[in-house]
């Protein structure tokens, strides 16, 4: 009792302190604020698919999200180094900017003729001096503790070679269902103290950080090559498969678009009601292309997607049959299942469950997931085959002794079964 007392003091005393230890994550805080993007700039609808990765002393990270209001609001912007696991790191802003840690995020454009109105900010990640990883924090004016979201990036030094290999696992109980990624990792064009204790490598799955494997133990250490060797042989680094992910085709709203049984446009929005999505862990495994569960803004009717594009509150309907559980939407449009609006409710007494997410207009991914703990189960809807097409993303960081923070010295992606738009 005597230590709660004192924990809840400090949480009165010292709020910043306390936060300052916690892991910072993807969070939206406003309802206002929809569609919050993250990515590597580049060209065509494939570029907001982009994970949020650039090479140290590049730029080209772009940050877009709409605020649900008539007129602008003054927002700004900060960066925090954070550690491998995402706390905050020993580095002061000016270890890592050559500028004062604010920014204004006053480029911004009112929507056109949208029955919801809203404003589309954006804006470009300034370049920073140090590989790690990263918190951007947006807040209202330039009071830091009213935040309306935060988005973690990385940017990555290359200074150690990566390379990755997809392979059936070793556990034959797995081959149907499972991915194994081994990992080599080069580390002759930078010195390295005590590689097996102070190199950190996380494999993550379509951009997810719930699953991700992190800290393996190399299995073999080639110091005659400065090579690490990640060879797993006891399930380590297999990932469940899982399976290719729902969509719904949203690019039109004077007609219904794939999986859109209904569209209703009513002067102040536009409803929309989904298939309803049924269970398919017992089915046979079917290929089709995918989005690896994000998401692309787009508008076949209008010529501006970012501007002229509507926003539909859109009713996702799911059959549980005989799965027990309540099921969630899953996938970059859901915050992978963090957003209030994608805990599913059921219908009745029925079997079915609904919820309603406002999006915009667009191509967007999701499956049907069951919480556990704090763990997510796919499997028991969707199934799981060794066929299906996931990309990840292997990242390398490395403490050396007396150092404050994390670098990021080496990263690649690579894409199993490659069949992704």
């Amino acid at each position: 009792m005597e230590n709660l007392k004192i924990t809840f003091i400090l949480f009165l005393i010292f709020p910043k302190m306390l936060f300052s230890q916690s892991v910072l994550v993807d969070k939206v805080f406003e309802e206002n604020i929809q569609t919050v993007q993250l990515y590597r700039n580049g060209l065509g609808l494939g570029a907001q698919m982009n994970a949020p990765v650039i090479p140290l002393g590049s730029s080209g990270l772009v940050l877009e999200f709409d605020d649900l209001a008539f007129e602008p609001d003054r927002y700004s912007a900060s960066l925090v180094h954070c550690n491998a696991d995402w706390t905050p790191s020993g580095l002061k802003p000016a270890d890592y900017l050559s500028q004062f840690n604010e920014f204004n995020v006053n480029t911004y454009d009112y929507s056109i003729n949208t029955r919801v109105p809203y404003i589309h900010y954006t804006f470009e990640i300034p370049s920073v001096s140090k590989s790690g990883n990263y918190l951007l924090k947006v807040y209202r004016g330039r009071d830091e503790e009213a935040l309306i979201l935060t988005k973690r990036f990385m940017v990555y030094d290359g200074q150690l070679k990566v390379g990755a290999s997809l392979i059936p696992p070793t556990q034959t109980s797995e081959r149907m269902t499972g991915q194994q990624i081994d990992i080599q990792v080069n580390y002759a064009n930078r010195e390295i103290r005590d590689p097996g204790k102070n190199v950190k490598v996380i494999v993550r799955q379509n951009q997810r950080w719930d699953n991700a494997r992190i800290g393996q133990q190399p299995t073999f250490i080639r110091e005659e090559r400065s090579l690490l060797e990640y060879r797993f042989f006891n399930s380590e680094n297999i990932f469940d498969a899982g399976n290719e992910f729902r969509f719904i085709d949203l690019r039109y709203v004077r007609t219904t678009g794939r999986n859109i049984t209904t569209m209703k446009l009513e002067s102040d929005v536009a409803y929309a009601e989904t298939t309803v999505s049924q269970p398919r862990a017992d089915l046979s495994y079917i290929e089709y292309l995918d989005l690896n569960g994000q998401y692309i803004i787009e508008n076949l009717e209008r010529g501006n997607a970012k501007l002229e594009s509507e926003y539909v509150l859109v009713t996702f309907k799911v059959d549980m049959k005989e799965i027990e559980g309540k099921p969630y939407i899953f996938g970059s449009l859901s915050n992978w299942g963090e957003s209030a609006a994608a805990k599913m409710d059921q219908v009745g007494i029925s079997n079915q469950y609904q919820t309603s997410i406002l999006l915009k207009q667009g191509w967007y991914d999701f499956q049907v997931a069951v919480k556990e703990g704090l763990d997510w189960d796919t499997l028991s809807m969707e199934g799981s085959h060794f066929q299906t097409e996931n990309e990840y993303d292997i990242l390398v960081y490395y403490r050396d002794f007396g150092s404050r923070y994390d670098e990021l010295l080496g990263y690649i992606t690579i894409n199993a079964n490659n069949k992704r738009f």
